[in-house]
């Protein structure tokens, strides 16, 4: 069975999730522990739990959500994966810092050819986890889904909230391309398919089907 730890950080108070299998395979999405607080918070729950951090995955580059990708990289010697179309967000992480004056730290490079990118529908297994990519963008041009059809969850990133969805009003946002993934790729899955959103509570498939007055 997989387990899912979550971790709300930063002044954005954004979601940070550890996924982790029996055998303390581990995969830490959206790392945003923006403190050094933050930081030890985060490793002394890999530390103590002894996890074997194997992947370091953005579900999409906005920065609340890549303060700790370095942190996490440095630390457990893992390399960042995302979708080849959060580069130029990635790149861009810290003007939108110093917009809110939360200035960003240094982010992974990537290789020149977008090798070992994720791509839609590409399968990530580690250990025990297995979890489907699914790409949905709208919030952000390369956002990224990852469904465990197995054990019915999703880590959801900022596309899909409990009564709300993300943002689109941000560069490479696109309304109604963020409606249209929702309603194509996210709620054609089961309805009693959990989903863990970027902030905020968990919520359901089938609860967001029913009650979403932005779905409806």
């Amino acid at each position: 069975m997989i387990q899912i730890k979550s971790f709300t950080f930063n002044a954005f108070s954004e979601n940070t999730y550890i996924l982790f299998d029996d055998n303390k395979n581990a995969i830490v999405f959206d790392p945003g522990c923006y403190t050094v607080q933050e930081q030890k918070i985060l490793k002394k729950f890999i530390d103590d739990n002894e996890l074997n951090v194997q992947k370091l995955i953005n579900t999409h580059c906005h920065l609340d959500h890549i303060f700790g990708n370095s942190f996490i990289a440095d630390t457990y010697h893992v390399a960042l994966q995302c979708h080849k179309n959060e580069i130029l967000v990635l790149q861009r992480a810290h003007i939108a810092g110093d917009l809110f004056g939360v200035p960003v730290a240094p982010q992974p490079e990537f290789p020149a050819d977008y090798s070992g990118f994720i791509e839609d529908n590409d399968i990530i297994e580690v250990g025990k986890i297995k979890l489907q990519a699914i790409l949905a963008p709208g919030h952000s041009p390369g956002s990224l889904c990852f469904y465990s059809d197995e054990e019915k969850f999703m880590i959801g990133g900022d596309v899909l909230f409990y009564g709300s969805i993300g943002r689109s009003d941000l560069p490479g946002g696109n309304h109604n391309q963020l409606i249209h993934s929702i309603k194509t790729r996210l709620l054609t899955l089961p309805e009693d398919v959990k989903i863990y959103p970027g902030h905020g509570p968990a919520t359901t498939i089938g609860f967001e089907k029913r009650y979403n007055s932005f779905l409806i």
